[in-house]
């Protein structure tokens, strides 16, 4: 039952169309809040509602025995917590997304564009668009990444950079 309310939930979340602020609020365990969070300009216009999640129930990917993720896709967002084990490596490539990487803890060592930079615990780095980088992580680290746009490539299961 547990499996079929996840299933549920995600097809509720991600799919904003399918999906009534009822049933929303029942499976994202909201209160009411009367004229809080509104616009009244815009009530009339706005047929979408937040999205809210609890990161850590997420299913987790394992990347390899070093790396797992745990993700999920906006309309024109991806966001990603990287669980890297220390000896942890993400090859060197690029895609055509901005991102956006910010370590929560452990440390890192990025190279991009003939450079190396060092990252720990509070760091935040941008790499724009179709800028090659990869990641050495030198300790157990938590690494969280935003994406925009939305990865395609991982929407699609095409992206083979990480084996």
């Amino acid at each position: 039952m547990k499996r079929k309310l996840t299933i549920t939930a995600a097809v509720l979340l991600l799919s904003p169309a399918l999906a009534s602020a009822a049933a929303l609020d029942a499976i994202t365990q909201s209160n009411p809040a009367p004229e809080k969070g509104v616009v009244d300009q815009l009530n009339a216009h706005v047929l979408a509602t937040p999205h809210f999640l609890h990161l850590d129930s997420q299913p987790s990917e394992s990347m390899g025995p070093l790396l797992k993720r745990q993700y999920f896709h906006g309309n024109q967002s991806t966001f990603v917590k990287w669980t890297a084990k220390a000896g942890a490596k993400v090859p060197l490539h690029k895609h055509p997304n901005e991102q956006i990487t910010w370590i929560i803890s452990g440390q890192a060592t990025v190279y991009s564009a003939g450079k190396e930079y060092s990252m720990k615990a509070g760091d935040i780095m941008l790499f724009p668009a179709n800028v090659p980088h990869e990641f050495h992580f030198s300790k157990d680290t938590i690494d969280i990444d935003f994406f925009a746009p939305a990865r395609q490539d991982w929407i699609d299961g095409t992206a083979n950079y990480i084996q």
